[in-house]
């Protein structure tokens, strides 16, 4: 991976954990945090001891990765793949309860621990689809007959060193788009931006860190074998986070925020066959999400 690209990862995430335990003052006559933006008003209630939860939709954006494919009779890596998200379109599978899972969608359930921090499971729905046709570069080897039972591999047998490669769907097809599942336990700060004069609407920064699983359910072939897999627990991941809830009410709130994170899939599967064919990467992602929650 481009040591450039994990650093900015890696800064972003040290970023979001100091805003994350940065140090509180606290009102202890009122029960009330001072935010960092020291806001004319304060809001007249805490939120300490309640819940919450949001749903809502995101689109996300991923840097180029080395996809590395072993099995018997091969060896190789695809190296700076290129690949994207594939959003739905807008239609009523949004609101449709059977089919609202089929969008790239966020849910989080939390609580808050103190007025101003909370705790959350967390569960991000996001899509990876590689570019057919692309060119990359490819590295190692590949027999005439791979896996067992054999597939032919035809015209793709060889040995590359680092020659320009291009992936055409009869040679891989590789997307997580049901989905590239995230599953995070998260812990999140709040600095109150504004509060209005009736001291029940106001504007709140929320940074966090998050940090997880990837479930995948990956649709791959190689060499024209494989299916839309079942979900496996393929990796880890963790991510920082920033972003802006404006609460209606005491009850209700819409929310806006940018996640970067770093995640290491080191058990894909590809044609099916487990035990034999698995590839892995390491990806960088970069997410925006927009949610509606409500506060019990």
């Amino acid at each position: 991976m481009n040591i450039r690209k994990r650093a900015l990862v890696f800064l972003m995430a040290f970023i979001g954990c100091k805003t994350t335990f940065a140090i509180t003052l606290a009102d202890s006559t009122k029960n009330k945090t001072t935010s960092i933006f020291n806001p004319k008003n304060s809001k007249d209630y805490s939120n300490k001891g309640r819940f919450y939860v949001h749903w809502g939709y995101n689109f996300s954006f991923y840097s180029k990765s080395n996809i590395h494919f072993k099995g018997p009779g091969y060896n190789f890596t695809l190296h700076k793949v290129h690949a994207a998200d594939r959003p739905s379109k807008l239609n009523w599978d949004y609101i449709n309860p059977v089919e609202i899972t089929i969008p790239q969608f966020n849910f989080h359930f939390g609580y808050y621990i103190k007025d101003n921090y909370s705790i959350s499971l967390g569960w991000d729905h996001m899509k990876y689809v590689v570019n057919t046709p692309q060119k990359v570069t490819i590295t190692g080897y590949i027999h005439p007959e791979i896996s067992n039972p054999a597939i032919q591999t035809g015209a793709y047998a060889g040995t590359y060193d680092h020659e320009e490669f291009e992936i055409k769907e009869d040679f891989v097809t590789f997307e997580h788009t049901d989905g590239y599942n995230f599953a995070t336990v998260s812990l999140e700060r709040y600095d109150d931006i504004w509060v209005a004069h009736n001291k029940k609407q106001y504007l709140t920064m929320e940074t966090g860190f998050d940090t997880g699983l990837l479930i995948p359910r990956t649709d791959a072939t190689l060499f024209g074998v494989g299916k839309n897999h079942y979900w496996n627990v393929a990796g880890w991941g963790a991510s920082a986070k920033v972003g802006a809830k404006f609460f209606f009410s005491k009850h209700f709130f819409l929310q806006g925020s940018f996640k970067s994170g770093f995640t290491n899939l080191s058990r894909i599967r590809t044609t099916g066959r487990k035990a034999f064919d698995n590839a892995r990467q390491n990806i960088n992602f970069f997410e925006h999400y927009y949610v509606l929650g409500f506060v019990i």
